[in-house]
């Protein structure tokens, strides 16, 4: 599905990740975690082609991200959901044309889409917010949203960097109970998080396998976390 070989990711003139190998197979549910800084937003932005590696090879979708032109890169880009740390919204456009940006983008029918974009909504507990614009929203809403318009095109990969850090728990549970919802059905997740009490819950629910960013280097955390 994604196959980082051997990656290596320099920054300002120093190296941020080195020697990464990490297959995120079809099915698959990863969390990444590890110290503020250690670079794994950097790694995430690797996964779906924002960076592209100093060194070593990734591999999408049996694709080779670095031989993409632009347009083959948009359309694998369409095939993983991404919820941005910062989340990123047009302040012009309601919640519900937020959310269903991806549709719009792609061609695809928002009318036909309309239920299911309801329930998404409902699911993330955004149901009345429909209207609201971006600066209206609180940071657990907007991060929820994000959520949402992640998965609203249903893609096979789901990455999330941080989708719980500004909600509380029992909101971070209905959002990982989504996210696990979509790995039984199939999709591959992996989630960027420096909560390992919610690493720790979702382990009892789904079986996840936990990475962390060590020294530059990619590691499988032990059973102690």
């Amino acid at each position: 599905m994604i196959e980082l070989d051997n990656v290596g990711y320099s920054y300002g003139g120093g190296d941020l990740l080195s020697d990464i190998s990490v297959q995120l197979a079809p099915g698959s549910f990863h969390f990444l975690t590890g110290p503020s800084g250690s670079g794994k937003t950097t790694l995430m932005k690797l996964c779906y082609g924002a960076l592209l590696p100093t060194s070593g090879q990734v591999r999408a979708f049996d694709a080779d991200m670095a031989s993409l032109d632009r347009d083959q890169m948009a359309l694998l880009r369409r095939r993983i959901g991404v919820v941005h740390q910062d989340c990123r919204f047009l302040d012009h456009l309601p919640l519900a044309d937020n959310v269903a940006l991806p549709l719009t983008v792609s061609g695809r029918d928002r009318g036909a889409e309309s239920e299911n974009l309801a329930e998404l909504l409902a699911w993330v507990g955004l149901g009345s917010r429909t209207d609201a614009l971006p600066p209206e929203l609180s940071g657990g809403e907007r991060q929820r949203a994000a959520l949402a318009r992640a998965v609203i095109m249903s893609p096979d990969v789901v990455l999330a960097d941080e989708p719980t850090g500004n909600v509380d728990w029992e909101m971070s549970q209905r959002l990982l109970q989504l996210l696990v919802e979509l790995n039984r059905m199939g999709k591959t997740v992996l989630i960027a998080s420096h909560d390992l009490t919610l690493i720790r819950a979702a382990k009892s629910h789904v079986q996840a396998r936990v990475l962390r960013i060590s020294n530059r280097r990619l590691q499988l955390a032990g059973a102690d976390l």
